[in-house]
């Protein structure tokens, strides 16, 4: 199989040096060219062809935003990876430049101590990233497993809807800035969202996404208690859990060691809600790569929870859909543009009616 071509475009030579020497230490990527401004990068298109755009943010005569508008223009569909500093600043401009059409990003190593840590984390972050991107598999998918017939049957008798929680990552900026306006500002249970990004970014995107929706959106916090109409978005570096109490759910954030190599993690949320809420989930797995959230799916499907896939065509990485739908354990597997509708009929069609405790199971 040919190695996976990719061109780094930053204007700090350092930056480049290093990208270059951590890329190509992989076997399966070559770096085929560089440049140290978007201006430059754009006119190396065409010469090197490559699989998958490595953009800095903050760039001379043309900037990180500016060259992803441009590349869009010729190249709709060619994989940018955003590489941008772990700061407001940074983190608002790489959500700009995932609204222009950006792929996903990566973040700069800082104060990590030494050279050799830096590029550690560099080839953890990034070389994942530019594989799922590019269609490489990391791992086998799930295969298909006999409980696929179950889940189909019990589709005929669903518990009420009291929680829906969603995971996402790669593409999940994007993907939930579609499927969150679509709720209507009276949806009638509350929304538990992890988005695979780091402290920073997800404040910046619940501030965004609240704009945008009817419904509320917020960064979680230790102690909030779920409202109907509220979503809640799992702030970066902690686990996001729901804890049952006299006046119903609370969130709980907390700092266990990473799952699927994250934090938050889908799987930490997803079995959350399997134990409050049991059979009156609706799980909802998006666009991201590799399997979080396929355990917790697991687990909710032991307890009779509904869960839905993004599919292959609407997904900018088919990976943590794929593991769910491979495993039969998607009661339903959409396009993005379908997923909303589906969760409103879905809740709609068995609205809750019970109190909040006697759905928590208290």
């Amino acid at each position: 199989m040919p190695k996976i071509r990719v061109l780094v475009v930053d204007d700090a030579v350092v930056i480049r040096r290093m990208l270059t020497e951590v890329l190509t230490s992989d076997p399966d990527i070559e770096v085929v060219g560089t440049a140290a401004n978007g201006r430059i990068g754009i006119a190396k298109l065409t010469q090197v062809n490559p699989d998958v755009v490595i953009l800095d943010v903050e760039m001379p005569e043309l900037n990180g935003l500016e060259t992803v508008a441009e590349i869009r223009k010729t190249h709709p569909r060619l994989p940018i990876i955003m590489f941008s500093a772990l700061t407001e600043r940074g983190a608002t401009t790489t959500l700009d430049a995932l609204s222009l059409g950006a792929s996903d990003y990566a973040t700069k190593p800082s104060n990590v101590g030494s050279v050799l840590l830096a590029q550690q984390r560099v080839r953890e972050e990034l070389i994942p990233k530019i594989k799922a991107l590019c269609g490489w598999r990391t791992q086998p998918p799930a295969r298909a497993m006999p409980r696929a017939a179950r889940t189909a049957a019990s589709t005929t008798a669903r518990p009420t809807i009291d929680v829906v929680a969603i995971g996402v990552s790669t593409g999940g900026p994007n993907a939930l800035a579609e499927l969150l306006p679509v709720l209507p500002a009276d949806f009638a249970v509350p929304i538990v969202i992890v988005q695979h990004m780091p402290p920073v970014f997800t404040k910046l995107l619940a501030d965004r996404l609240a704009v945008k929706c009817r419904i509320q959106v917020v960064e979680g916090a230790t102690g909030m208690m779920l409202r109907p109409g509220h979503a809640y978005i799992a702030p970066g570096d902690y686990h996001m859990a729901l804890e049952r109490v006299a006046a119903g759910v609370m969130l709980k954030m907390h700092k266990d060691p990473p799952e699927n190599s994250c934090r938050p993690a889908v799987d930490v949320l997803f079995r959350a809600c399997a134990g409050v809420y049991r059979a009156h989930v609706l799980a909802a797995v998006l666009t991201g790569m590799g399997q979080d959230g396929f355990r917790g799916c697991e687990v909710i499907h032991e307890v009779g929870g509904q869960i839905l896939a993004q599919d292959e065509a609407s997904s900018v990485v088919w990976g943590m859909p794929s593991f769910v739908v491979n495993a039969g354990l998607a009661n339903r597997t959409l396009p993005l543009n379908q997923i909303g509708p589906e969760i409103i009929r879905r809740v709609a069609a068995a609205p809750p009616t019970r109190p909040l405790a006697a759905a928590a199971g208290l």
